[in-house]
């Protein structure tokens, strides 16, 4: 158990160092997005600017994932792993996306008391981001666990 609350914490700092990258990354595009003028004529921007980040996210979770805190298997080439983080990545990203939709164009956009409450941007930027985010994170985790990683051996 101690080695599992070891792994989870290492992933855990991973997750936060990928989560900046993401994050970051997301706020730029959402950005460029609205100071362009593509925000006001396309309302979706936020989804590719979650897409954006997640995806240079991913890339970086991998290298530091594999170095930290996952034990590659013996049995699996890295090309078939990198395919096996992507695949997973790409339905974590699939959820990530489903998250934000949901959370803000079904349920923010439509719930006049979440609105009077909290601002778009907010809502956008922080409250549905660090919810879905929190979602991924879980999956991500327990799907990498037992697809990815070597398992112990029990005398």
């Amino acid at each position: 158990m101690n080695n599992l609350l070891q792994q989870i914490m290492k992933f855990g700092l991973v997750g936060v160092f990928c989560f900046f990258v993401d994050y970051f990354l997301y706020l730029f595009a959402n950005l460029i997005f609205e100071k362009s003028g593509i925000a006001a004529i396309f309302t979706g921007y936020y989804l590719i600017s979650a897409f954006i980040g997640f995806t240079v996210s991913v890339v970086v979770n991998y290298i530091l994932s594999f170095k930290f805190v996952f034990v590659r298997r013996d049995d699996m080439s890295r090309k078939k792993e990198f395919f096996i983080f992507l695949v997973l990545s790409i339905i974590g990203l699939g959820l990530n996306e489903l998250c934000l939709y949901v959370g803000i164009d079904l349920i923010y956009m439509n719930w006049g008391f979440l609105q009077s409450i909290m601002s778009e941007g907010f809502a956008k930027n922080l409250f549905f981001k660090f919810g879905a985010t929190g979602i991924v994170m879980v999956y991500n985790f327990v799907t990498r666990k037992i697809f990815l990683e070597q398992k112990e051996e029990k005398n």
